[in-house]
């Protein structure tokens, strides 16, 4: 299973760790493995299983706004890792609606800057202001790399607020441990809406 493996080192690796790599690459992870099942005479209920299994764990998240927005903010993917319109869709709406809160925080930040210290930061103000396709720009450059996302700054804070992880694995570990503590070989039966639930009630507890 050559594409499943592959997919973990992606998700597991050090480098790609920003949110958006999620999406694209369990829908391509999906897609490859349809192919197999096409093409295989032996291992058919293996990739059903394989199927199933990703969608049961990745259904909903991967037909989230916000994650499907963050891969469309990295450079490497844009829109071009699926071709399903509808999720496309999704994603820019969102993208559309958040856009519009990151220009007024960018215009802020500009309009700190003074004139003393920059003769010519009222006309690039103005370019800033009247630049209102910064997303149709972006989506059409032909460039993959992040250093693009600093030709777009309205779209770079809202890439970097999308696909930043968190600075500290702490919190994690302290859920994994406590998802340790709950899910017990006596609990092994447990459905994943409840095991969620016990989780969500043992973190909070303080809060009661």
């Amino acid at each position: 299973m050559s594409p499943f493996a592959k997919a973990l080192d992606v998700l597991q690796g050090e480098t790609t760790v920003q949110m958006g790599w999620l999406v694209p690459t369990i829908t391509l992870l999906k897609r490859k493995l349809q192919h197999i099942h096409i093409s295989s005479r032996f291992c058919g209920p293996l990739v059903d299983a394989l199927l199933a299994g990703i969608e049961k764990s990745f259904g909903q998240i991967l037909v989230d706004p916000e994650l499907i927005a963050a891969a469309i903010l990295l450079p490497k993917f844009k829109t071009c890792w699926t071709s399903d319109k509808c999720v496309v869709k999704v994603g820019l709406d969102y993208i559309k609606c958040n856009l519009k809160q990151q220009m007024e925080v960018y215009k802020g930040e500009a309009s700190h800057s003074s004139e003393d210290e920059d003769f010519f930061s009222a006309i690039k103000k103005s370019r800033s202001q009247d630049d209102t396709s910064q997303l149709e720009t972006y989506l059409n450059c032909p460039a993959d790399t992040m250093e693009v996302l600093k030709s777009f700054p309205a779209v770079c804070h809202l890439s970097l607020r999308l696909n930043t992880p968190l600075p500290d694995s702490a919190a994690c570990e302290r859920l994994f441990s406590t998802a340790g503590l709950i899910f017990t070989p006596k609990m092994a039966r447990v459905d994943s809406k409840n095991f969620e639930n016990q989780l969500l009630h043992r973190l909070n507890k303080d809060f009661w």
